[in-house]
């Protein structure tokens, strides 16, 4: 009776079109390995019916460590006197971008830490007319798609960044709680501004993407089931969230960390929830998965995520971008690196979309009701 109980349980959460925060606090709180399991395979059973079977490829250019914030819990916040500061040439970005093209990636993401001056804003156009130029081919006739991750910017900016060639924009929320927000970020940031920003992306006409950490000291399973909402409410196309792992150069190092083992299994269930709620979204595997765990980038997949982010990032700056400690491949070439975790999400049953975009099926769905 009880096994009986239990399954009608599932059967009665699993398959709504509309879940309470009561709801995902449920499936974050599962513990049992066949209740888990369960939870694995619908999430997985979903990415695969409504984002395709295959795994789409971002390639990651950390093109700069310089930032003017200081966020508590990075690494490479402006007052981390101990990191090595960088910046790659506008040219070097768009050679690794060419290579990236010809080996069959279909877009990139260029991250870096965050400024507002005009000598970065046209920086960044520069580099993003300069890849859209020159890596256009039979293939990519419009050249590889572009994601950009350099925090928050004015609307006018946002349109300048758009209308140079980017289409997706990430700017995590981290956390959804206005309170917690404010705990991990120094005075002069606002949670309203961030999500300000937000709004001013789907505007424009960006594919928004957004995420938050887990396992944050002093996170509750409630405030990650709130997360979850969240990004159903402000209606993202794209999801990028991971384990919270201290960096010693951030003032949070003093706080710790969760146990690696419950963070990962955390972690995943986060994957797998927001898979269930938000359903067409797509949602990275990130590298702090790979970063607790050796097959942790494997497993996102296998929980219901559907994009991996290999970093083609030259190794001589790689240890400087360090948000986290831990960080995989910090030593070795993308070339090597890449192509075996390519190889892993192969063995895991999952094929890559090579020489495509892999844009959000959320975002085209939402674009054709608005033309509707």
């Amino acid at each position: 009776m009880e096994n009986l109980s239990w399954i009608q349980k599932h059967d009665e959460i699993f398959f709504k079109n509309s879940f309470s925060k009561e709801d995902i606090v449920y499936l974050l709180s599962l513990e049992g390995q066949e209740e888990i399991e369960f939870l694995r395979q619908r999430a997985y059973d979903i990415a695969t019916k409504e984002s395709g079977e295959k795994v789409s490829l971002r390639g990651i250019i950390e093109f700069s460590n310089i930032c003017s914030r200081n966020c508590c819990y990075c690494g490479i916040r402006k007052d981390a006197k101990s990191v090595k500061r960088y910046l790659l040439s506008r040219e070097e970005i768009i050679e690794i971008a060419q290579k990236a093209a010809v080996s069959g990636y279909g877009s990139v993401v260029l991250q870096s830490g965050e400024r507002n001056d005009e000598e970065f804003i046209k920086y960044v156009i520069d580099v993003v007319k300069g890849i859209k130029d020159r890596t256009k081919s039979e293939k990519l006739p419009e050249g590889l798609g572009i994601t950009l991750s350099v925090g928050e910017q004015t609307e006018k900016t946002y349109k300048k960044f758009y209308d140079a060639g980017a289409h997706r924009y990430l700017l995590r929320i981290e956390t959804s709680d206005k309170k917690f927000f404010s705990k991990i970020h120094p005075p002069d940031q606002k949670y309203d501004n961030r999500l300000n920003c937000l709004r001013m992306l789907k505007k424009i006409g960006y594919q928004v993407g957004t995420g938050v950490m887990i396992g944050i000291p002093g996170q509750t399973i409630d405030q990650l089931a709130s997360d979850v909402l969240f990004f159903r409410d402000i209606d993202a196309d794209m999801i990028g969230m991971g384990p919270y792992i201290v960096s010693q150069s951030s003032l949070m190092s003093s706080k710790g960390m969760m146990e690696k083992k419950s963070l990962l299994l955390l972690s995943l269930k986060m994957i797998s929830a927001t898979r269930v709620v938000l359903k067409d979204v797509n949602i990275a595997s990130t590298t702090a998965l790979e970063a607790i765990s050796e097959d942790g980038r494997e497993k996102g997949i296998l929980f219901g995520a559907n994009v991996v982010m290999p970093n083609l990032s030259p190794v001589d700056v790689k240890s400087d971008y360090l948000l986290y400690e831990g960080k995989p491949g910090m030593e070795e070439g993308s070339d090597e690196y890449n192509t075996d975790l390519i190889q892993r999400i192969r063995l895991s049953g999952r094929e890559i979309l090579f020489d495509d975009w892999g844009d959000s099926k959320h975002f085209k769905r939402r674009k054709c009701l608005n033309i509707i």
